[in-house]
């Protein structure tokens, strides 16, 4: 496996390298250039006693092949259910979480990137109960996080693959972060 992650980030350096030595070549235009725009974010579903689903979409801005910059809103369903040890269902807990972020990259190489990502989370939600049957809603609240991370990106196409880890530097209760780090599979258009 390290064999294997030595030669992916050797190629890299190549192409790395050959893309600098024609990014010499290039003038250098000033202003808003449409091209530079990207969408990506987080789309994830599974199903069963844990269900997520989750859409965050993002929109940002390539200011040179060094840095980006961006916005972004959280759309996300959580529901878990609990069972007694003889598989019978205990209780269910379903939560939502709706929010907006703005992130940061800082690309010390083509393949690979950095991001601050602060925000600003509505976390809303309730317990149902089986034996004896009950429901109890939960604290509504607003739950600041500050992801920190960072991943590698693969040119595809008009885009690219990025394959990252994160962590929720403030931990605050409620938040939809653990307090481990987390993977982050995702694909951005017009990278």
């Amino acid at each position: 496996m390290k064999k294997l992650l030595l030669l992916v980030l050797l190629v890299a350096l190549a192409g790395e390298f050959t893309q600098a030595q024609e990014g010499k070549k290039d003038q250098k235009e000033r202003g808003f250039d449409r091209s530079k725009l990207f969408v990506g974010g987080n789309f994830g579903m599974t199903f069963g006693d844990y269900t997520l689903i989750n859409v965050s979409p993002q929109l940002g801005y390539r200011f040179n092949q060094y840095l980006a910059a961006g916005a972004g809103i959280n759309l996300q369903y959580v529901s878990l259910k609990q069972r007694y040890n003889n598989g019978d269902p205990y209780s269910r807990i379903s939560q939502g979480v709706t929010g907006l972020n703005i992130f940061g990259r800082v690309y010390p190489a083509s393949f690979l990137m950095i991001q601050a990502q602060p925000e600003l989370n509505y976390i809303f939600g309730k317990i149902k109960y089986y034996n004896p049957p009950s429901k109890t809603n939960l604290d509504a609240s607003i739950v600041p996080s500050l992801l920190l991370g960072g991943g590698l990106v693969f040119p595809a196409g008009k885009g690219g693959f990025i394959v990252s880890v994160f962590y929720d530097v403030l931990q605050q209760a409620n938040s939809p972060y653990s307090n481990k780090p987390f993977f982050n599979f995702g694909y951005s258009f017009g990278f």
